[in-house]
């Protein structure tokens, strides 16, 4: 058994090596670079074109970037399906109604709370809360005609699928925090917390960058969001695992970890390949046109990541603990895609396979370490979305990965820490609060027995038996 462990061990290792090396490689064979026929000398080529504000667009034009945009719209929508099919799969089966209603209320929450306050903090704009009508949409400096054009921001498509986009984003925040507190936050008070963050914190953070805010100014890059969605909902996570505590029977008392089993691994699975579809949308949309080459290229960095982030964080599991884990796997391909979010537009092919094999290898090393910190994460949300959202923006601004060979760590870091720096104080605040006044954590038996049961009276599958072993 020893034997057949060392060789599985000396083979994923070599599936390791084999992207790097190939990635690389590419960064010289890559067709976004050419090499000098009398000199040698690598340059690079023509990049592909960044959408421009037009003068006019033509009515063709028009269509076409609208209708790409409201796709990339179901796409970002259809990742919510992904985080609650994951978010459920690796939790116990006495929990699945209570982690569904959490991620269907989220969906909730992010539009209504972005179209009444969020939108216009977001975007730079005439602030208001209540505006004309009941909601108070006049995001972008503008106001909406007839056509709803946002002139303003792009002339690509229409004022409304903008906001119906950056809506879906919102709602991403509070469903990172979801995943990471599962199993034994209270109802009520995860509502009210999701409701104040992706109000309040998330928009304004967005503003520094996205609105055109001083970040921006900063020189700042974060193409997607790895920190300006995944970053800032792994910050919102980390303060409520760490005022909530780990679940009963995690850790033991001599020191022990004591894996607290997923129900249903085919749920997880299906869940990151819809999470790995809908991201198709999530970074190919924030190209915000249907420009072809930049949209194509920025799938093709996407799912390299994506691929490589499996292969780095299975190899380091299987090392590790001499088995290849499948939810590590799930996790890695997640781990790649956060990571490459920052940059997808920005870095070179090569460079997205090993952006992604680094978070692959992060996420491993980040789920071990917050277990040995006690720091209980069900799904490992912050190992994906925080450490991950960090490396992949971080690594935006390695000149040796980017395009153009520009370095920007420092502005990288810059915004990395400002998230930081209101994030994590504004949740561990907001969590507190509730902690003192309702109370953020379900009683013992109540979590013994299961959120579904305790919290909203049902079963997620009928006729199921608890066999509680704690």
């Amino acid at each position: 058994m020893k034997a057949k462990n060392k060789w599985l061990s000396i083979a994923m290792a070599l599936c390791l090596l084999a992207p790097v090396i190939i990635a690389i490689t590419s960064q010289v064979s890559d067709p976004l670079f050419a090499q000098d026929a009398d000199t040698g000398a690598v340059e690079m080529a023509e990049q592909p074109a960044a959408p421009v504000e037009d003068e006019g667009v033509s009515v063709e034009m028009f269509t076409v970037n609208n209708v790409w945009m409201m796709v990339s719209t179901f796409l970002v929508f259809i990742m919510h399906l992904g985080f609650a099919m994951i978010e459920s799969g690796l939790t116990q089966a006495k929990n699945t109604v209570n982690i569904l209603f959490k991620n269907t209320m989220i969906i909730a929450i992010g539009l209504l709370t972005y179209a009444l306050l969020g939108f216009n903090l977001m975007y730079p704009g005439d602030f208001n809360i209540i505006g004309d009508g009941i909601l108070g949409f006049a995001g972008l400096g503008i106001s909406t005609d007839a056509a709803g054009i946002t002139s303003a921001y792009s002339e690509g498509y229409t004022y409304w699928t903008d906001f119906l986009f950056q809506g879906m984003f919102a709602a991403t925040a509070a469903t990172i925090v979801s995943g990471a507190v599962a199993e034994r936050v209270k109802l009520g008070s995860f509502i009210i917390f999701s409701v104040i963050y992706v109000a309040i914190a998330y928009p304004i953070i967005g503003s520094w960058k996205w609105g055109l805010g001083w970040l921006d100014a900063a020189g700042f890059q974060d193409f997607a969001g790895s920190t300006l969605v995944h970053s800032v909902g792994g910050w919102g996570a980390l303060a409520g695992v760490i005022l909530l505590g780990p679940r009963v029977g995690k850790y033991l008392p001599g020191g022990g970890i004591k894996p607290i089993m997923g129900h249903a691994m085919p749920l997880a699975t299906i869940g990151m390949f819809l999470l790995w579809l809908g991201w198709f949308g999530f970074n190919g949309g924030s190209v915000l046109s249907a420009d072809p080459g930049l949209v194509s290229y920025v799938l093709v960095t996407t799912s390299l990541a994506a691929a490589s982030g499996i292969v780095g964080a299975t190899v380091l599991a299987t090392i590790i603990t001499k088995k290849p884990d499948l939810s590590m796997a799930l996790n890695g391909s997640l781990a790649g895609l956060v990571g490459i979010t920052a940059g997808a537009d920005a870095v070179g092919v090569g460079a997205s396979v090993i952006i992604g094999i680094l978070a692959g290898i992060l996420v491993v090393i980040s789920v071990m370490l917050l277990d040995k910190l006690k720091l209980d994460d069900p799904v490992g949300a912050i190992s994906v979305h925080l450490t991950c959202g960090i490396w992949g923006t971080l690594a935006t601004g390695i000149g040796w990965f980017r395009l153009d060979a520009e370095w920007i760590l420092g502005a990288q870091f810059l915004g990395v820490i400002s998230a930081a720096a209101l994030a994590f104080p504004f949740a561990l605040l907001l969590f507190f609060l509730l902690k003192v006044s309702l109370g953020i954590r379900v009683d013992r038996d109540e979590e013994l027995k299961g959120l579904d049961i305790g919290e909203h009276g049902q079963e997620a599958y009928s006729g199921f038996q608890i066999f509680d072993v704690t």
